[in-house]
């Protein structure tokens, strides 16, 4: 509102009816006005004011906001990991530089800071600084270095980096910066390396592994394809290597086989030695060397390691059977090669271990018998072609006082085939286990049958021990059969008791407390057998049929009967002796207070119904009960 209007409208409300003009009514209009007026001004500097204060306080939070976000960005430079610089695209001149770039070059920031390469590094080093920088800022492409040797700094030429530059350019798009960043890969090449190397090599003993082998026999095999050449593999295993890690523990083991590495490593005369696993070498010999020379090298090897390794302190006489191959003759392709070095070293350690085989047509035909018995073991599982014979057990005077249970195959078309010739393959794939309980089922539902309460004898093979609920297997069955448990008796041999040895003897204590006697089976055949008498409480032990049948013809075997039965006499421990064939061989034994025996003096392995008087069964009633 304008001055004159406010001035007429307040003229018009200070008049009365007769026109007269109210002096006092105008004065105090006008002064309200007035009062109004500067209540109005104060309000509007008032609010001015605020509007200053706002907006110089968004000033400083905005320069605050800045400056924390400048202290950020400088924070993550200072701290990234890698190098990181800064230059002057004019000039090259070094305008900042972070933490691990100092660390980079070997010398503080202060020393590079406001510097030109020139006057920072060595003449050759700076010309090639410069070259790279006027080539980015030129062409405005960035510059990318891969795995490139450290040129300068602290830690020299050994390291490898990675290294970037780029341009940075002004708002009118004239160069302004030089951006770096340089990456020290050097653990991470080294660690690739490491990593393909361990991928292609043998942790324990650092020779080349299963994986390097094949890719190298390929290889061997195209070259000499294509060259009309042969060549050797050679297939080799550690003899009684599996004892040192039982005796001695897998430690020495280890150690022990590094040894034998080495020795073989240093034999190899440049031939390409490999592990492929256990105790397993592969050898490929250089193309066209003569069989000779192969044989050569081959016995040099068996020498060499039937010598005794010695580690810390620990002495092992390990041997080395080996099966050579040769292409093309023995095969031409890897997967026949390999199979018929391992016939050539499965028939070497056979022959007695120690020994070197080339492959001959008849192995293969043996392997490919022996894998086909395997396949038709499992049938003869299945099939319910497997039985159970006893064989008697007697005092040393001739009476019966129990079985021994014996598992034989009788072949649809082989006929009965030997068990030491299909109990270790059942070992092998596992079979054993199931064939295991079925015999001691059977051993225990037929003598629960027995009107006289003989006992009965059954084998226990160490994979049973070592697989499986063996204790809850065994408690089962005599519960199903009804036989008492203080008529069965377990026959170990030393190999359930190597190993894992304080389970197995946790095991034993755990049937001896059911009822069940323990029996040791082929004393004296092993090497510790002794301790293990020393360790637990056996019930019986049992001479190895190979004394006995040598006592009349080698005075040392008498002499070991002898040992023995002392030995199981101050134990207080009876002895059965196995294989008793003839009087003489009794009537020694019984010199010597033998208390029990078993062999075909007494009675060979047969079916349960030729024993039947033995058992106290009247045939005619048990034949038409």
């Amino acid at each position: 509102m304008t001055m004159h209007r406010l001035l007429a409208r307040q003229i018009r409300q200070s008049t009365d009816e007769s026109g007269q003009v109210d002096m006092t009514r105008l004065g105090e209009l006008v002064s309200a006005a007035y009062d109004e007026s500067d209540r109005d001004r104060r309000r509007t500097d008032r609010a001015i004011k605020l509007m200053i204060e706002e907006l110089e306080q968004t000033h400083k939070r905005a320069e605050q906001d800045l400056s924390r976000a400048r202290e950020f960005l400088d924070s993550i430079i200072e701290n990234i990991p890698i190098a990181v610089f800064a230059k002057d695209a004019r000039d090259s001149r070094y305008i900042l530089l972070n933490r691990a770039g100092e660390e980079y070059y070997g010398m503080p920031r202060q020393e590079m800071l406001g510097k030109t390469p020139e006057q920072i590094f060595p003449d050759d080093i700076a010309r090639i600084v410069n070259e790279q920088d006027r080539r980015v800022v030129d062409s405005g492409t960035p510059m990318f270095l891969e795995g490139h040797l450290l040129e300068v700094g602290v830690d020299g030429p050994d390291r490898v980096v990675n290294s970037r530059k780029l341009l940075v350019r002004d708002g009118n798009g004239a160069p302004q910066y030089l951006i770096g960043v340089i990456e020290d890969v050097t653990e991470r090449i080294n660690n690739e390396a490491r990593i393909s190397h361990l991928a292609h090599h043998d942790a324990l003993t650092d020779l080349p592994n299963r994986s390097a082998f094949n890719a190298i026999l390929a290889e061997r095999l195209e070259r000499a394809q294509e060259a009309s050449a042969s060549f050797a593999v050679l297939s080799l295993d550690l003899d009684r290597f599996k004892d040192v890690n039982d005796v001695f523990g897998h430690p020495v083991g280890d150690m022990m086989m590094r040894a034998a590495a080495e020795r073989l490593l240093a034999e190899a005369d440049g031939a390409f030695v490999a592990r492929i696993g256990g105790d397993e070498f592969m050898i490929l010999m250089p193309d066209d060397v003569r069989r000779e020379d192969v044989l050569s090298l081959a016995e040099r090897m068996v020498e060499a390691i039937g010598k005794e390794l010695e580690v810390d302190d620990f002495l092992s006489h390990v041997g080395l059977s080996i099966g050579i191959a040769v292409y093309p003759d023995d095969g031409v392709d890897a997967a026949t090669l390999l199979a018929n070095a391992d016939s050539a070293l499965y028939r070497a350690k056979r022959e007695g271990r120690g020994r070197v085989c080339f492959f001959e047509t008849e192995m293969d035909r043996e392997l490919r018998d022996r894998r086909l018995l395997q396949h038709d073991l499992r049938q003869a599982v299945e099939q319910n072609q497997l039985m159970v014979y006893f064989q008697p057990q007697a005092r040393i005077d001739g009476e019966i006082i129990g079985f021994e249970a014996l598992l034989r195959w009788n072949h649809p078309s082989r006929g009965f085939v030997p068990p030491d010739q299909f109990i270790p393959l059942a070992e092998e794939n596992g079979l054993i286990i199931a064939i295991g309980e079925w015999v001691l089922r059977e051993a225990c539902r037929e003598a629960a049958s027995w009107p006289r309460p003989l006992q009965v004898a059954v084998n226990l093979s160490p994979v049973q021990f070592q697989a499986g609920d063996l204790e809850r297997s065994i408690h089962q069955i005599l519960l199903e059969t009804g036989l008492s448990p203080t008529r069965l008796e377990v026959e170990i041999t030393e190999g359930v008791l190597i190993g894992d040895f304080a389970r197995a003897l946790n095991l034993l204590r755990r049937l001896k407390a059911l009822g069940i006697r323990i029996a040791m089976d082929d004393f004296g055949t092993g090497y510790s057998s002794l301790s293990y008498l020393q360790s637990f409480p056996f019930d019986k032990i049992k001479i190895d049929r190979s004394f006995i049948s040598n006592l009349e013809a080698t005075p040392q075997s008498a002499e070991i009967v002898r040992a023995v039965l002392s030995l199981a006499h101050a134990l207080h421990i009876p002895v059965v002796a196995e294989g008793v064939e003839t009087d003489a061989q009794r009537a020694f034994l019984e010199g010597e207070a033998c208390e029990e025996m078993q062999g075909y003096l007494i009675g060979r392995p047969e079916p349960i119904e030729h024993y039947f008087d033995l058992i106290g069964i009247n045939v005619e009633r048990r034949r038409y009960a």
